[in-house]
């Protein structure tokens, strides 16, 4: 008699192994192309084994009163970087910049992630990086320890991908300078938002906007205000804009940014990011 009821509750155990295999909630596609919205880092966290190759450039200020073929034969900065996909879930990268010699260490970690059912109607993405300066002892404000040379950025960042076409993320964040002049503070707190509107299959609109909350005693840093184009393919992701922010690294362009969008202080920059399978 007992025979048949064992039987029984095994195949409903089956059954709901089965259903519950069937019911696995599939993740919302990427609410972004690039790592990058023009300056600020998106929720994208690269899959496992996956790298990603960087390469951010931003021309001298738009200057019509110098002949400097509109910034393109003024001082540019440049980074160079790459990040890895250690699991599908955390990216860490390396990269480094040419003003002040950064050299810089981040990590990208996926807390929530959009789903299509709308069960999780968004994605909470956490983005951590750790700076040096390696310039000289005489250059800067690092004449003494090594720690003097550190900042540190950290950031939360809320995605949504709202449509097949549109895709829009706010971050708060924290920089933070271990050394700084003595009319600054050793933190600023900050904010952005950003959106993505497709035109096409491969070309997007882009749009970038950076607010400062923390007041300095002076010299208070300006938001920064970016509008660009953004091609992509399966593997690169091209982003062509006008900017304010020149100096790459986010806490850098968080605590001196000194380019007003109110007077014109606009330059011409790109981003290109290549992505390989291994």
């Amino acid at each position: 008699m007992m025979l048949p009821l064992i039987a029984n509750a095994q195949d409903d155990a089956k059954k709901d192994v089965d259903t519950i295999k069937k019911v696995k909630e599939k993740l919302q596609r990427s609410a972004f192309e690039s790592s990058f919205i023009i300056d600020n880092p998106t929720n994208v966290v690269l899959k496992k084994n996956e790298m990603e190759i960087q390469f951010n450039h931003r021309f001298g200020l738009l200057n019509l009163d110098k002949n400097d073929m509109a910034g393109i034969w003024g001082a540019s900065n440049i980074r160079i970087g790459a990040n890895y996909g250690v699991h599908e879930r955390v990216t860490i990268g390396v990269g480094t910049t040419k003003f002040d010699r950064l050299i810089d260490f981040n990590a990208k970690v996926a807390l929530l992630r959009q789903t299509r059912s709308e069960k999780m109607p968004i994605s909470l993405t956490y983005y951590g990086n750790w700076v040096i300066d390696a310039r000289q002892k005489n250059q800067g404000l690092y004449p003494r320890d090594v720690t003097d040379r550190w900042s540190f950025f950290n950031q939360l960042i809320v995605a949504r991908r709202f449509s097949p076409n549109f895709s829009a993320q706010a971050t708060i964040s924290i920089s933070h300078y271990n050394i700084v002049a003595n009319t600054m503070r050793n933190d600023m707190v900050a904010f952005s938002v950003g959106g993505r509107y497709k035109i096409t299959d491969n070309t997007a609109i882009l749009i970038d906007y950076s607010q400062p909350i923390t007041e300095f005693l002076k010299d208070n840093p300006h938001p920064g205000f970016s509008l660009g184009v953004e091609f992509g393919t399966s593997a690169h992701a091209f982003q062509l804009f006008i900017t304010n922010y020149n100096g790459i690294v986010p806490q850098k362009n968080y605590m001196f940014n000194q380019n007003d969008i109110f007077k014109g202080d606009f330059l011409l920059g790109f981003n290109i990011t290549r992505i390989y399978n291994f």
